[in-house]
């Protein structure tokens, strides 16, 4: 097809994808006001979002093992998640916020996510014309933007915190209509389901071990930091007696998870071009260092609590997009998709534990304590990749770029 529609289809696809992965973090963008209105403590909190992750867990491998992304039209497969992660996060207005049902919606939100984050991917693919790089690169820009956009609908819509929940579900909802107007660029591949039989043939690759490993570490510090870096912020500009602390905090951290878009698109650019180990180990030093300080920066200027923090949002996610290709291009062709599935899936119950780990820690020893527990991820990852840079294997990454 022309280049014009595919421009425009790639377009929509990832504005799309935008639009409905706003619910990942709807509830969390508002837990500030959520805690002070309900009195909610740091084990509720954290549920908010990490029963997300672990929904998404439990969907992705369902729906790998079942092979529905096979079974059924990428788009309608797509629309209906969407669909139905709307409803669920929209039904939290009908619950009792401290109860164990808005947890629940939160796990079906999750669950829905895998319908939609790697199937958005699966149709983004269709139009690949030797630029796979960048267009899976663009995606992973959309949820890192989408994980942001609830934020700046705190901003926007300032009056009450059901309205942010609310504008999350009518973008969603719009998303999954639109979505299916969406055109294809070819029949989407079939991706191999997930074989519970090749993990222990997959686990024996030392190279894909030590990928795996390096990608452990970034999700020990990625969705901590993008779940709780808003409650830090409105803590850090409630003890300088801002007016309307929780707008400025919600406009920031929109500013500094989004941004992060800009910093997958930049790392996916330059690891095709100087590699993979390169862009991973520098993101990772970054990151880390950025958490040591982020949190004993409570007090200090504004500006370089923001800057550090802007720097912290680039690099935490600059690397994410490397650590699949590294699987690819050092799994088995015919075991991708179960090592793929593996490593998401393993990636994701660690997010888990430190995204609880946080605010009792942060409770415990203070906001220092609690991010520079998230920095522990980086430096063990930043060493994996060390390794992995150093054996014959890493000659197949990035065209022979190390």
């Amino acid at each position: 097809m022309a280049q014009p529609n595919k421009s425009l289809a790639v377009g929509m696809m990832t504005v799309c994808q935008l639009m409905a992965l706003a619910l990942w973090f709807s509830a969390t963008a508002v837990l500030p006001q959520l805690r002070a209105e309900f009195d909610l403590g740091a084990v509720q909190s954290s549920l908010f979002t990490s029963a997300v992750l672990l929904g998404f867990v439990l969907g992705t491998l369902v729906s790998a093992f079942f092979g529905l992304a096979d079974r059924v039209e990428p788009r309608r497969f797509w629309a209906v998640s969407a669909l139905v992660a709307a409803t669920a996060n929209l039904l939290i207005l009908t619950v009792p916020i401290d109860g164990i049902v808005v947890i629940v919606l939160r796990l079906i939100t999750g669950v829905c996510m895998a319908g939609i984050y790697p199937i958005g991917m699966k149709m983004v693919a269709t139009w690949s014309r030797g630029d796979t790089g960048f267009l899976i690169g663009l995606l992973v820009g959309a949820l890192t933007m989408g994980s942001a956009l609830p934020h700046l609908f705190v901003v926007a819509v300032p009056l009450d915190w059901r309205l942010v929940i609310i504008a999350a579900s009518v973008s969603a909802y719009i998303a999954g209509i639109a979505i299916l107007f969406v055109k294809l660029g070819g029949t989407p591949g079939r991706s191999p389901r997930f074989d519970p039989r090749m993990v222990r043939q997959i686990w024996s690759n030392k190279a894909f071990r030590h990928a795996c490993y390096g990608y452990f570490g970034h999700m020990w510090e990625l969705y901590a930091m993008w779940g709780w870096i808003g409650l830090f912020l409105y803590g850090a500009l409630s003890v300088r007696t801002y007016e309307n602390p929780g707008i400025w905090a919600a406009l920031l951290t929109f500013a500094i998870v989004g941004v992060g878009a800009f910093g997958s698109l930049a790392g996916g650019w330059l690891a095709d071009r100087i590699g993979r180990t390169t862009v991973t180990m520098a993101a990772m030093a970054m990151s880390g260092l950025c958490a040591l300080v982020a949190g004993a920066l409570g007090d200090a200027p504004l500006v370089v609590l923001i800057v550090i923090c802007i720097v912290w949002g680039i690099s935490v996610i600059a690397d994410s997009a490397q650590f699949s290709s590294c699987v690819i291009e050092l799994a088995d062709p015919h075991q991708v998709g179960t090592a793929l599935t593996m490593q998401n899936a393993i990636g994701f119950i660690i997010a888990l534990g430190s995204i609880h780990l946080v605010p009792v820690i942060a409770d415990a020893f203070g906001w220092w304590g609690a991010f520079a527990m998230l920095a522990i991820g980086p430096l063990l990852g930043f060493i994996a990749m060390g390794r992995l840079r150093a054996m014959p294997e890493a000659t197949q990454l990035a065209g022979g770029r190390r």
